[in-house]
Order: C-alpha cells, then structure tokens, then sequence
C-alpha cells in the first residue's frame, strides 16, 4: 500500500494541468492565410476550410456555410504539425526519478512491448513540446536489443487511447556494437569482442527462424488439441514484421553498423529503417539501392572523429538529399534531449543553413517523417481529406520567430501554455508592477 501511494504521488507531481482540445463542433473557416503545404506550392491568400477534424477545401475564396466559425488570419501562416520521428515523449519525464521512466524493460528481447499503453498523456514535456508545433510523435522503448514496439501518438487526449494515432509503427532493434577495443588496458581482446558480436547477430537469426516456424505451427491444421503450438507472446508479436514485412527501426550509428544491418535485412528478407544514421552519408549508395529511409537523430551534434569536419552533422541532410535518400530529421532520445524534442524545428533549420534547401527542410520534419511512419494518409501536409492537425504562426515556419498563437489536433483548439510560459507571465507581471516595465 505504502508504495502504491508514493506511486500516485509521484505519478501527480510529474504531470501537466492542461485540458485536452474539444472535439470539433463546428466549421471553420481560416481566411486570407499562407498555406505551407508542404505537398505542393506555397499558396498565399488562401482559404481553408475545415470540419469534423478534417481538411475540406483550400480554395482562394471559399463561401462558408452559415454555421461556420471564421478567423481572420491574413498575414498569418498555416503549418501542417511538426512530426518528431523518434522520441520518448509520454514514457519519461525526469532521467532521475526512476518511477517517471517508463521506456526500459529487464531483459534483451521485449518484441512485445507497446510504447501506447505506456504512454502518459499528463507529461509536463508534452505542453511545452506541443507549443513549438510539434504536434505528433514516433514514442519508442529504447532498452535491450529489441526494444519493443514504437507508436505514433497525437500530443493530445485523455488516455492513451485518444493519443493513439498508429500502432505499431514499428519494432525496435539496438543494432549490436561493431567497435572493437585495441587499447593495451582493454578488458577482452579483439577476438572476444568480434565473437560476441557475431554470436549477438546469430541470436537475432536464430530469433527470425523461430518466429517463422512458430507461425507456421500456429497455422498448420493439427486433429489433435494437444499437438498445437502454444501461444508465445514475444514470438506471436514478431509475426507482423517478420512474416507480414511491418516496419523494422534498426538503431544504427556506426557505417558499419549500418552496412551489416542493410546485409542481415536482406538476407532475413525484412523491412527496415535506419535510426541514427550519423555516418549516413559515406555510403548512402546502399541505402538508396535498398529503398532504405533514415532517421536521422540530430542534426546539431559534433562529428565522431577528429578527422571530419565539424560541420559534418550540419550537411548531413543535405548530402542525403542529394544522394536520393529518403530521411526525416528527429533527435536522439535520452538525457537531456527527453525534454528538448521541443527544438525540432531547430533542428531543420539548422539543416536549411547548410545546404538543404527550406522547402525541404520543412519537409524532413512534416510529410517525409509522416510517409516513413506510414501515417502520410493523415497528417504531414495540408491537403483536403487528411487530418485538421496543424498550426498557426505570426512569420513563415523554420525561423526563430515562429511562435504557433493557435494549433489544432484532428480540429481540435489546443492550449498552447506551458509551463516556461506560465513563468514568463508571473514574471513579467512582477516587473511590471514594480514599475520596470511598461503595459
């Protein structure tokens, strides 16, 4: 009992006061704004129409119906809903406080865990990730070497479930480490160090092999009750990426890492996406001749080795780009960018300065994120049919002064407040009656 209390206690100081949006109601109307399509052109002084929590019409003037709700937002830009590609958003909230950590399990192989059901939708990092434009993310389990199943949620809702806007996204694999240790004061030798690595990739083989036979008992037609395959919970999870090709995220770094993980997906025959990717860019040829998107984790980072430029993670996007390879811009989960996924927009625009052109830069973190997700049907652009999931913002999108002053979740009015805001305005408003300040 005494722990279940210190559980609620700390479940209630952790969590943000916020009222999820209403459900859309009525029409509206957005008159006279920037659109940012992001699918197609920049289309400036044009109407928007939406309802029921979907896009309806974007026309130069679109005649509203007489319940319609109409705001003016000429000089305005609208923005499709910056899409964080992979975080763990809802499954943290302080690296310290071990009872806010819900994104690690005990062992190495946990296919059948779901990020959704973990997911916490009174995080205090969703207020103020939310208020930057981020308004869906990939939240993903990080531990072990398969870490469980990632899912796309919406930043906002009452329950998980009202969050939810795709699950599974993927499986998740922490791609064994390739670096071997020559150091004299190193622990094992070289050969201990690449035949752990090697007897780490069978596992995983051996793992595939025995998804696919477990199906395949699963399946067969026994008379008998008692010669059918039981239910194994890790086994019968793997069955949609295994047998079905659901995507596969393979967090891999190193090039190494990244060309052995390329090799093993198709000789297993798998689907997969890169996350990391910072060496990327020495052989993109591979990912390209593969049909393998990344995901790239973090932009403003410093390079590995002495030998390369330090601007290297800078252009990093834009020598992708160049290659034709298919890539969102996200960050590295973990401490202390658990609560920093609100600098995503940095993040492109960091790219944009190095080469990436800003239509593109915009594109990494809206419609190319949503199309590696798989859920491109719904948010990632403006476009009649998808998903009323975007904001509005005072300048263009991608620079320091994009301030969102109004966003909308499937047509639902967020409260953008958030906690460093809250402080600002008790602040300020102590200066202000203090005379240092005009009104």
């Amino acid at each position: 009992m005494r722990y279940l209390s210190l559980l609620l206690i700390a479940s209630t100081l952790y969590s943000n006061n916020q009222i999820p949006g209403n459900e859309q109601k009525r029409p509206i109307l957005l008159r006279g704004g920037t659109l940012h399509t992001v699918s197609g052109d920049i289309l400036k002084e044009h109407d928007l129409l939406f309802a029921e929590g979907k896009i309806i019409t974007i026309d130069e003037q679109i005649q509203p119906s007489p319940d319609t709700d109409i705001y003016e937002i000429y000089g305005k830009h609208v923005v499709p809903g910056y899409v964080a590609g992979y975080t763990r958003i809802g499954l943290t909230e302080i690296s310290a406080v071990k009872q806010t950590n819900d994104h690690s399990e005990i062992g190495d192989i946990n296919p059948n865990v779901r990020a959704n059901v973990a997911y916490n939708p009174d995080s205090d990092l969703i207020p103020v990730t939310r208020s930057n434009g981020i308004l869906t993310v990939n939240s993903a389990p990080s531990s072990g070497r398969i870490s469980g199943q990632s899912s796309v949620m919406l930043l906002d809702g009452w329950t998980w479930e009202d969050a939810t806007l795709k699950h599974p996204a993927a499986l998740n694999i922490n791609w064994p480490y390739m670096y071997v240790n020559y150091d004299k004061n190193r622990k094992k030798n070289d050969k201990i160090q690449k035949d752990e690595y090697k007897q780490q990739v069978r596992d995983l083989n051996q793992l595939i092999q025995n998804v696919r036979a477990y199906h395949k008992r699963r399946n067969a037609k026994e008379r008998k009750a008692e010669h059918k395959q039981k239910t194994d919970l890790r086994l019968e999870s793997m069955i949609p990426f295994v047998i079905y090709k659901e995507p596969i995220h393979v967090k891999a770094d190193d090039i190494r890492q990244i060309e052995a993980a390329v090799k093993w997906a198709n000789e297993q025959d798998l689907n997969i996406i890169i996350v990391g990717g910072r060496d990327s860019w020495i052989n993109p040829k591979i990912l390209v001749e593969n049909n393998i998107p990344v995901i790239l984790l973090g932009v403003q980072v410093t390079p590995w080795r002495r030998f390369e430029p330090i601007h290297i993670s800078y252009k990093l996007p834009s020598l992708l780009h160049e290659a034709g390879v298919h890539f969102c811009i996200s960050l590295d989960p973990g401490y202390p960018m658990d609560g920093h996924v609100r600098t995503l927009p940095d993040e492109a625009m960091r790219a944009a300065s190095w080469g990436l052109s800003k239509d593109h830069a915009l594109r990494s973190i809206t419609l190319s994120a949503a199309e590696i997700l798989g859920v491109d049907d719904r948010i990632g652009s403006l476009e009649p049919g998808k998903d009323a999931t975007f904001f509005i913002a005072e300048s263009e999108p991608l620079t320091q002064t994009t301030n969102p002053t109004k966003a909308f979740i499937q047509g639902r009015e967020l409260d953008l407040s958030d906690r460093q805001k809250d402080l600002w305005n008790k602040y300020k408003e102590k200066y202000r009656r203090l005379g240092n300040l005009d009104d």
